[in-house]
Formats: structure tokens, C-alpha cells, sequence
């Protein structure tokens, strides 16, 4: 940045990328799969019988749409000639692909039901949402006192895309309020959050338009879940960054009468700590690639790219547009040269002074309480949520559901299917009427050399009896006849998710943590200090798990969690509170070789702390817009991280790796040359450093030809 002209041809060239890439950005939605490929474990036993279903000419797409009609006082002939209208009505439909089944009374003469087979085909939920509306308004014109509610797979795959409806604008609007309140607080200027917001604005356009044409031309699966979470990341993460470049600049400012200079330096101190954080996250995400679930899979590219242009966009854009403000836009406080550094004595210098005294018994004691808090991890239940438990309040097709189980089958209109060949069909059938836990198998139908026996559950599809039948029918079925027998249908697909998440839990947590540790270890040359960070922020990763396991069952009123959330977590508090750790760190080695390891503590605990904290809670509140979202995973998400991110930053950060770092001393470089000195002085015993030395003033050229004093 110290060439005067290339802030300008950097501004031209961002801003000309973006105005390219915004309408790109709002193809995304249109290019998401939210088909059930795109979530499924792709080797899993069901999808392996959606495949055969299909090949069947059973169509998977297709969507049992359950219509639950009620009156209590019993039902009417009146009643029986409406519903019968709705099942003509419907069956006329271009998206009902087979005979709708119905009516279908219940034994107790105070309900009907009909089940409608949709299929929207490669338009997904976002179609089924408006078509089950209209369905739904149409089968409310009966007689007045029948009550009718949508549920089955269709009712709920609507509730569902009604929930991500105009998810992102919201999340991005959210996102971007609080981050506002955040920065004005922060900065205190009227004018300077307005730089970064813009240039996470334009990191986010161009990120969502890079992955519009991979998901368009190189076939890269996005669905809603990870559009989401790609713009909570992209505007969150590329807030930290900006706090940190923005403080070292302001830094540098007071140092530097050129402007240019000023910025030149700190992007050369700051660089490497932004690029090793963004290259961890990036790591850490492409991670997920090794996981078996689609869903889980996608993401990792997706966040990667994000964070990879969010990385170009903050060390390039905002370092032009701030060179060309200059310093005005710190308005009304404006970094003179000379001026004192307010970090050296302000709240963070003050708490690096009571840690010093006694650092191994503050950092054994926040240690103490943090393992405290991880014993809430007993009580989280990672083991899959219900459908009732899957949105926050209580959808119609939950209700729908809930007066279904009081008249029908709990299990009707989510049949089991078992896919098996067509000489060993009878035998197939009869393992599966047999089976505890099956209410009914029908018939046999075979198309070639392939058969299709469908059976129903005496328990509710998504209960804990419900998945422990398909574990005993798969059982039963494993060496009948000389085929094989693929047991699918909606139960047996989460059961399958459930154990594809625990098994990517089990192997990626630790392919994560090894990459973050090379990574650690490459930036400091050191073995200690990458395992005591990755160390403290395992720890705070164990606190935020056991604390929101507490909170979810007080303020969210769910025990249980989906089985990916651990995992998920896990990427976001690891791959992201590692930076809190790597900006300080990075800051106490580059003070390490001129006042010791542990004066350096306490200088890089002053110099960073008010940034760390403003970037950990602007990260906290971004991930918090989550739980405004009707939608309990990915509220608990949300409470989760910004949970521990506020932890990772105000605790573990700050009070943690200080008391740790100023207890082992040169040790934590061991075995580089840091670790080797043995005139490291001690801190002085008020904790207090010395000024940083301020160079004469120099004038600052704005304009070619005229020279004057800077600002």
C-alpha cells in the first residue's frame, strides 16, 4: 500500500467484481439442492434402496402428503362427500404422480385421511411449499366444524421450506444490523464501520457468486443449510479481520506520519496472523470432505471459498479504502502521530496485571471451572431430533401428526420399504411380517427381477422404537435367500444419518485438530505452544457443549440435538476461536524477542485484548442471529458458538493462555530459538511495558507536486 496509486486501481477492480458478481450472488437460491441426495450418507443402506426403488420406477422423489381430516363429535356424511371431492380434485393435479389413496377412515368414526403422492421433481421444497398451500386452502372449503391439517413427508418437507423462506436476506440483513451496533460501539466514529460492512458485503457477493458457478458448471452441491451458514461466516469472519487490520493501522498511524507507511506495516504484522488464521479455517473446512454425509460434505468447499475470498477481499479492499479516507474517517478520535497508544493502560493491561502476581493459580483455576462446565456434556443428547423437536413451536404438520397418532396407525403415510430380487420375495416378506415392532407388510410387487414389499410401524416413524425395529428388521433380513435385502423408507433414512454423523464425529474432530496443530506449529516454530492453544480451545469447545446442553433444556425446551451437531460445533469454535489465539500469540513471539516471553505476554494481552474481545463478539452475535430462525438445529447452533466464542475470547484468550504463557515462559517456543534464551528479564512488577518508541513526525504527501503535514 505505501505506492499512492495502488489503492485506487485495487478500489476499481473490487468494486468492478462486485457490481459483475452481485447478480451471479442472487442465482444461489436457485442453484441449491436440497433434494434428499444432497443430504443422505451417499453408501448408506437406504440410499442404496432409494436407488433400486428408482430403478423400480418407483419414483424417490415422489412425497407422501398426508391429509388428517377430524370432527370430534363424529363424522358426517357431508364430511365424507368433501374429502372425497378433495381426492378428485387432487388426483387431477400435474404434480400428483399416482393414485391418491383415501379416504380412509379412522375406526373411531371421527376422522378421514387421504394420502396424496407429490412430485415436485428437481424444483425441491421450494416448489412443495406453495403447492401444499394451495392444497391446503382447497381442502379447508368443506363444511364448516371439519378441521383438516397437512402432515406425512409432505407437510413437513413445506413447514420446512416455509422456515428457510427468504433465509438468506434475513440472516443477511440480521447479521449485518448487529455487526453495525457491534463496530459503532467498537469504533466509536460515526463513519468508520462503514468500511468493513462494505467490504463484507462485497466478500459475500463475490464468494456466493464464485460458488453460483461451481454449483452451476462443476457440479458442487450447495443446499440451504450451508447458503446459510456460508453468510453468517463470510460477514462474521470478515468482521474479525477487519477489527484486527484496523487496530494494528490505527497503531501504526500513531508511528507513522504517512499514512501510506502506516498501512504498509500493518498489513506486513498483521498478515501473517489473518492469512494463518483464514488458512486454518480454510483447512478445517475442507475437512469435512472426509465426511460420509452429503450435507456435511457440501459444506466444507462452500465455507473454504467463503473464507478464501473473504481473506482477498480484507486484506486488499479495506486496506485501500481506508488509505484513501485517510485519517478523518476515525472522526472525532484521530490517531495523531505521537499520541499514546490508550492499549498500554487500558482494561486489558490492567487484567494482564493481576494475572501476572499469580499465573498458576489463575490458569489452574479457570481450568478447574471451564472441566466443571464440560460435565454438562453428559446431558446432551447428540443422538437426533424428532420431527416434533426439529422446528421451535409447533408446525401444522406436527399438530397433524399429533391428531393422525390419535385415530390412525402412528406410523401412516411413512411406510417402510424393502427393496430385495424377485425370487426371494415371498421369503423377504414373511421375515418382515414377522419382525417385531412391523403393524402390517403387504404384498409383494414385482416389476422384473425386483420386488417391492411395503410394511407400516406400530410406533411413530421417528421414535427411538421405531429405529430399533429397522435395526432388527435388518437383522432378520441379512442372509435371507440369496439376494440382498434393502430395508429404506423415511425411519430408516434417519436412522442412517444418525449413524453416518457419529461416525464423521469420530473421524474428523481429530483429522481437524491435527491440521490446526501443524498449522499452530508452522506459524510459531514451536511444539509447546501449538499444544497447549489446542489444549485450551478443546477445553472451551468441552465448556460450550456441557453449558448449552443446560441452556437447550431450560430456554429451548429440548433435551435433544441432531447427531452432526457436536461435529458442526466442533469446526466452527475450533477452526475459528483458534484466531483469538493466533492473533494474540503471534503478537506476544513478535514482542518475545525484544522484552521475553513473558513481558511479551503481558504486551500482546494489552495490545490485542480490546480487538480480540470486539472481534469475538461480533462473531458471537453473527452466529447468534441463527437462533432467531424456526428451526432447532440450527438455533442450538447458534447458541452454541456464539457461546463459545465468548468464552474462547473473554476467558480462555485473555485469562487462560495469558496466566499459561506467563507460568512457562521461553518454554512454550521449545524448541526454537526463543526457547533457548536465558536472559529473559521479568516483567516489571506493576505490569506495565514501555511506551513503544515514536519516530519523528514526517510529512504525508496527498497530492502529487504539494506536500503537507499529515492530519
Amino acid at each position: 500500500m505505501s505506492h499512492p496509486r495502488l489503492k485506487w486501481a485495487i478500489l476499481v477492480f473490487w468494486l468492478v467484481l462486485a457490481a459483475a458478481a452481485a447478480p451471479l450472488a442472487g442465482g444461489l437460491t436457485a442453484e441449491q439442492d436440497n433434494e434428499i441426495s444432497s443430504w443422505l450418507p451417499g453408501d448408506a443402506e437406504s440410499t442404496r434402496a432409494l436407488e433400486r426403488q428408482s430403478a423400480l420406477g418407483s419414483d424417490p422423489d415422489i412425497i407422501p402428503t398426508v391429509f388428517v381430516y377430524e370432527r370430534t363429535e363424529g363424522l358426517t356424511p357431508a364430511d365424507v362427500a368433501a374429502v372425497e371431492e378433495d381426492a378428485r380434485v387432487f388426483g387431477q393435479l400435474d404434480e400428483v404422480d399416482g393414485p391418491v389413496t383415501g379416504p380412509i377412515p379412522a375406526e373411531d368414526g371421527q376422522a378421514l385421511q387421504l394420502v396424496v403422492p407429490l412430485n415436485v421433481g428437481s424444483e425441491g421444497w421450494e416448489a412443495i411449499g406453495p403447492l401444499v398451500d394451495d392444497m391446503r386452502a382447497e381442502a379447508r372449503t368443506g363444511p364448516d366444524g371439519l378441521d383438516v391439517w397437512v402432515t406425512g413427508p409432505g407437510g413437513n418437507a413445506a413447514d420446512s421450506s416455509e422456515a428457510f423462506a427468504g433465509i438468506d436476506g434475513t440472516l443477511l440483513y440480521a447479521a449485518l444490523g448487529v455487526v453495525v451496533v457491534i463496530l459503532l460501539l467498537t469504533y466509536r466514529s460515526p463513519v468508520l464501520w462503514v468500511l468493513p460492512i462494505l467490504s463484507a458485503v462485497v466478500a459475500l457477493f463475490c464468494s456466493q457468486a464464485l460458488i453460483y458457478l461451481l454449483a452451476r458448471y462443476a457440479d458442487l452441491t450447495v443446499n440451504a443449510q450451508s447458503a446459510s451458514i456460508l453468510t453468517v461466516l463470510v460477514v462474521g469472519a470478515g468482521t474479525d479481520y477487519a477489527l484486527l487490520l484496523v487496530a494494528r493501522y490505527r497503531e501504526e498511524l500513531r508511528l507513522h506520519a504517512d499514512r501510506h507507511e502506516a498501512m504498509t506495516e500493518a498489513v506486513h504484522r498483521t498478515g501473517p496472523a489473518v492469512l494463518a488464521s483464514g488458512g486454518t479455517v480454510i483447512l478445517g473446512m475442507l475437512c469435512l470432505l472426509a465426511a460420509t454425509m452429503n450435507s456435511t460434505k457440501g459444506l466444507g468447499p462452500v465455507a473454504a471459498i467463503g473464507v478464501a475470498v473473504t481473506l482477498a477481499v480484507l486484506m486488499t479492499l479495506l486496506p485501500a479504502l481506508l488509505v484513501v479516507c485517510g485519517r478523518w474517517v476515525f472522526w472525532p478520535v484521530r490517531p495523531a502521530v505521537g499520541s499514546a497508544e490508550p492499549s498500554a493502560t487500558g482494561l486489558w493491561a490492567r487484567m494482564g496485571a493481576l494475572i501476572r502476581p499469580r499465573p498458576r493459580m489463575v490458569w489452574t483455576v479457570t481450568a478447574a471451572l471451564l472441566l466443571v462446565a464440560c460435565l454438562g456434556m453428559f446431558g446432551l443428547n447428540a443422538k437426533g431430533l424428532s420431527q416434533a423437536e426439529a422446528f421451535r413451536g409447533t408446525p401444522e404438520s406436527v399438530e397433524g401428526d399429533e391428531v393422525a397418532s390419535r385415530h390412525f396407525p402412528a406410523a401412516a403415510g411413512n411406510p417402510v420399504y424393502v427393496l430385495t430380487d424377485a425370487d426371494t420375495a415371498g421369503e423377504v416378506a414373511r421375515a418382515v411380517a414377522a419382525t417385531d415392532g412391523i403393524g402390517q407388510a403387504g404384498e409383494p410387487q414385482v416389476v422384473g427381477d425386483t420386488a417391492l414389499i411395503q410394511a407400516t410401524l406400530a410406533d411413530p416413524f421417528d421414535s427411538q422404537a421405531a429405529y430399533d425395529t429397522i435395526g432388527e428388521l435388518r437383522s432378520a433380513l441379512d442372509g435371507v435367500g440369496d439376494g440382498e435385502a434393502l430395508v429404506g423408507g423415511n425411519t430408516a433414512l434417519n436412522l442412517d444419518v444418525q449413524t453416518a454423523a457419529q461416525r464423521d464425529n469420530r473421524v474428523i474432530i481429530p483429522l481437524i485438530m491435527l491440521v490446526v496443530l501443524l498449522v499452530l506449529g508452522v506459524l510459531l516454530r514451536a511444539v509447546v505452544a501449538p499444544l497447549v492453544l489446542i489444549a485450551t480451545v478443546v477445553l472451551s469447545y468441552g465448556a460450550a457443549l456441557g453449558l448449552s446442553a443446560l441452556i437447550f433444556d431450560w430456554l429451548v425446551g429440548v433435551e435433544s440435538t441432531d447427531s452432526a451437531f457436536p461435529l458442526f460445533v466442533f469446526v466452527f469454535l475450533v477452526a475459528l476461536g483458534i484466531d483469538y489465539n493466533i492473533f494474540l500469540m503471534t503478537r506476544v513471539r513478535e514482542e518475545a524477542f525484544d522484552h521475553g516471553t513473558r513481558q511479551a505476554a503481558l504486551i500482546g494481552l494489552s495490545a490485542t485484548g480490546g480487538v480480540i474481545t470486539s472481534a469475538g463478539v461480533v462473531l458471537a452475535a453473527t452466529f447468534a442471529v441463527l437462533a432467531t430462525l424456526p428451526l432447532t438445529f440450527v438455533t442450538q447452533l447458534g447458541i452454541a458458538v456464539a457461546l463459545g466464542v465468548l468464552l474462547d475470547t473473554i476467558v480462555v484468550r485473555s485469562v487462560l493462555v495469558t496466566a499459561l504463557t506467563l507460568d512457562l515462559g521461553r518454554l512454550m517456543w521449545w524448541p526454537s530459538r526463543l526457547a533457548q534464551r536465558h536472559d529473559e528479564p521479568e516483567p516489571p512488577s506493576r505490569g506495565k511495558h514501555a511506551a513503544p518508541r515514536v519516530p519523528a513526525p514526517r510529512p504525508e504527501p496527498d497530492v502529487p507536486g504539494h506536500v503537507r503535514p499529515g492530519p
